[in-house]
């Protein structure tokens, strides 16, 4: 089994009690919550991030985070953080999930 499709499986299992609608994305298969894209399980078996702006100083100073890039270097900006696949192993995943979901669910109540 490829690592996309690995992660793909596990973010599947996460997100399931959420409905996710899966759409190709973003180099991998983003995963969509109420027609808002919450991560998406990229190639290379990294996960793409959407998180709250303001806490992305935070979550990038943690092990295997880093800024999110589109394509050669261009980033995404403060909203978008990458993480490698050794840091969802086990339940890495799930740590990682949090704080989108989190952010999601803030922004449904703007």
């Amino acid at each position: 089994m490829t690592a996309q499709r690995s992660l793909v499986e596990r973010v599947r299992h996460a997100l399931r009690d959420s409905s996710p609608r899966e759409v190709p994305m973003f180099g991998g298969v983003s995963f969509m919550v109420e027609g808002r894209m919450v991560v998406a399980a990229r190639r290379e078996g990294a996960l793409l991030l959407r998180i709250d702006p303001s806490t992305a100083a935070e979550l990038l100073a943690r092990p295997g985070a880093r800024p999110a890039l589109m394509g050669t270097g261009r980033p995404m900006g403060d909203g978008w953080i990458s993480v490698e696949p050794a840091a969802l192993e086990g339940t890495g995943l799930d740590s990682w999930l949090a704080p989108a979901l989190s952010f999601h669910a803030a922004q449904g109540t703007k």
